[in-house]
């Protein structure tokens, strides 16, 4: 599994722009998969924006994450 925190913000966004999908930790007990676009997303899900911390930058915009809107995955 790739650590964002070991990457630059532009190597981070480049590995999910090329891979389409990827799974990334963002600290030592959390992780996410990251998402280029809507195609990589089972059919009921949507995409929201994701930033995670790098080696460079506090948050950088990586892609998407792939959430159910209709079972709590939205952010109030």
């Amino acid at each position: 599994m790739t650590k964002s925190t070991s990457l630059t913000c532009a190597q981070a966004a480049e590995l999910v722009q090329k891979r389409g999908a990827v799974v990334m930790a963002t600290s030592p007990t959390l992780y996410d998969r990251y998402v280029r676009d809507q195609s990589f997303c089972l059919y009921d899900q949507q995409l929201r924006p994701e930033w995670v911390p790098t080696r460079d930058v506090k948050q950088c915009y990586v892609g998407f994450t792939c959430f159910e809107p209709f079972r709590g995955g939205g952010r109030n």
